[in-house]
């Protein structure tokens, strides 16, 4: 039986915990993760099929990380964004060009992202645990003892719970969480199309759901089709072309002919916030902090928000000989985090019950509020850059400085 001491042990091998890690120990931070999974079959087409919208901000924490370059290749730039409410003619019409800057993000899929980071922990100096789960847990004064399920255990100053929606590292600190779910099932696939899709990426939102046409490379957009959980499965189970005749019904043919991927997934859709993102010895970031729902399109962005400010607490601390688990140093990452995240709760649950019904009188109130909004440039940047993730306070990765 071993045991390892680290600055930082991260719990979870995802999108986030990887950036996290790897974002410390580009400072020389030494760092360990811990993952149930092998990252190499994480990295894999068929373990997760949906894309992520990387907005401007995540994309220079990334970038600051290093590694925005390996996944430049693979992402494609979103420089509109159309929002209908189904088949009305009021819309909201996004256009990079009104904010001065460059896209308004990028769409990556999502094995893109896990293969590179995979890749670069591989050539890094931060420690892998995996093909191993987390068993217990041990909070003291000055570290935390992690112990996994192969016997080994591993000594940090600090442990951060990346591990997703059901953290076990999150429970094992105590750490509540308010829960609830969504009668709505989010049905993903990749289509490759015959016409172009100018990197636009649209939103219809219909009386199911929110259903939107992502741009990706090589003349391909991602799915993601907000459906009821009674009909779903139905909707798995047609065959191609069926499939692509019900992709058409609802959002044209615009893009000529459909071909689908070889995959469809189907999501559950809920909501996870922790009571509190930390306890002692224990910081929670990305899912393990909050899950919303995908309406959109935040949820990796408000993870890496999560990296940005938790990495530069930590950095500043160790650079001054400071420990990076006290007290002082997690109330000042919930301070700064929790805020932001609670209202993009808020505001996605009310945008997706607004939207997902067909009630006339709240109907016409929410395409005048559309066609409003739509023209009111300077109210249509504002939410333009918040939806880059470019407004508030920043941590320095998001505005463009090295940590």
């Amino acid at each position: 039986m071993s045991n390892e001491r680290f600055d930082i042990a991260v719990v979870g091998g995802g999108m986030v915990g990887l950036t996290l890690a790897l974002g410390l120990e580009g400072v020389g931070a030494r760092v360990a993760v811990i993952e149930r999974e092998s990252l190499k079959d994480m990295a894999e087409a068929s373990f997760d099929g949906r894309g992520s919208a990387i907005a401007a901000g995540s994309q220079r924490i990334l970038h600051g990380t290093g590694l925005w370059e390996l996944l430049q290749a693979d992402a494609e730039p979103i420089n509109e964004i159309r929002v209908a409410d189904g088949a009305s003619q009021f819309f909201l019409h996004y256009d990079h060009r009104e904010v001065g800057e460059g896209p308004l993000g990028w769409i990556v899929e999502n094995a893109h992202i896990r293969r590179a980071f995979a890749q670069a922990v591989a050539s890094s100096d931060v420690i892998v645990f995996e093909n191993t789960a987390l068993a217990d847990a041990r909070f003291e004064a000055r570290s935390t003892t992690l112990k996994l399920a192969d016997g080994r255990t591993v000594d940090a100053m600090l442990a951060i719970a990346a591990d997703g929606r059901q953290s076990a590292l999150r429970e094992l600190a105590g750490i509540d969480v308010v829960r609830w779910s969504y009668p709505q099932t989010g049905i993903v696939c990749a289509v490759t199309h015959e016409a172009p899709h100018h990197g636009i990426a649209h939103e219809h939102f219909l009386p199911s759901g929110p259903f939107a046409i992502l741009p990706m490379t090589r003349n391909r957009s991602s799915i993601v089709w907000t459906e009821r959980n009674d009909l779903a499965p139905a909707i798995l189970e047609l065959d191609d072309d069926a499939f692509a005749a019900e992709l058409k019904r609802r959002f044209g043919d615009f893009l000529g002919d459909v071909r689908i991927g070889p995959q469809r997934w189907a999501y559950p859709l809920s909501v996870v916030h922790a009571r509190d993102y930390v306890a002692p010895r224990v910081a929670a970031v990305g899912d393990a902090a909050h899950s919303i729902h995908p309406i959109a399109g935040q949820g990796f962005n408000l993870g890496l928000r999560d990296v940005a400010a938790l990495a530069e607490i930590i950095v500043d601390r160790l650079r001054l000989g400071l420990d990076p688990g006290d007290t002082e140093a997690l109330m000042r990452y919930q301070k700064w985090r929790k805020p932001d995240n609670m209202m993009m709760i808020a505001a996605t649950d009310t945008l997706n019950r607004l939207f997902s019904n067909d009630v006339a009188p709240v109907r016409v109130a929410r395409d005048t509020g559309l066609a409003l909004v739509n023209q009111l440039p300077p109210l249509k940047r504002v939410l333009m850059r918040h939806a880059m993730g470019l407004v508030g306070d920043l941590p320095r990765l998001t505005r463009g400085e090295p940590l």
